[in-house]
């Protein structure tokens, strides 16, 4: 379960207390962006952007599991090289603001390129069960989505 809010004027006080609710659920937290913030509230991990590879490294040092958003194979290389436990790939299917979707032969394609090496977690424009059906096929280690759980 991640923590994810681009508009929050107190961002860490909403973060924590999303911890505290996440945790009594017994899920498994993660905090967008921030590491620092992520180790500090007893989070078990962090999704990086993807403009974030630097940080995957520090982020490690801190003992977080770390996800790190990716739209190429060049983005998963560097990933895998620099120690992240997985990936999101996106956009799959059309989303706002994403640009052109990969698709899910794109998504098959590393899965089996690279899901021996890292987590490839499926991500963008996941709205309907048929899109998780689709993605099901590709065999990824799982699917993120909002607006799918709204």
């Amino acid at each position: 379960m991640l923590f994810r809010d681009k508009s929050a004027s107190c961002y860490a006080k909403v973060a924590n207390a999303f911890m505290k609710n996440a945790k009594e659920f017994n899920f498994k937290p993660m905090i967008h962006q921030d590491y620092i913030l992520a180790k500090q509230l007893g989070a078990f991990g962090v999704h990086l952007n993807s403009k974030q590879a630097i940080a995957i490294q520090r982020a490690k040092e801190l003992e977080l599991f770390v996800v790190i958003s990716t739209h190429t194979k060049d983005d998963i290389k560097e990933a895998i090289k620099k120690g992240a436990d997985a990936v999101t790939f996106s956009p799959i299917f059309a989303t706002p603001n994403k640009g052109k979707p990969k698709g899910v032969e794109a998504l098959k394609e590393v899965v089996d390129e690279f899901g021996k090496e890292i987590k490839i977690i499926a991500l963008g424009g996941i709205v309907t069960i048929k899109h998780i059906k689709e993605i099901e096929l590709s065999k990824p280690w799982g699917f993120a989505s909002i607006r799918y759980f709204k």
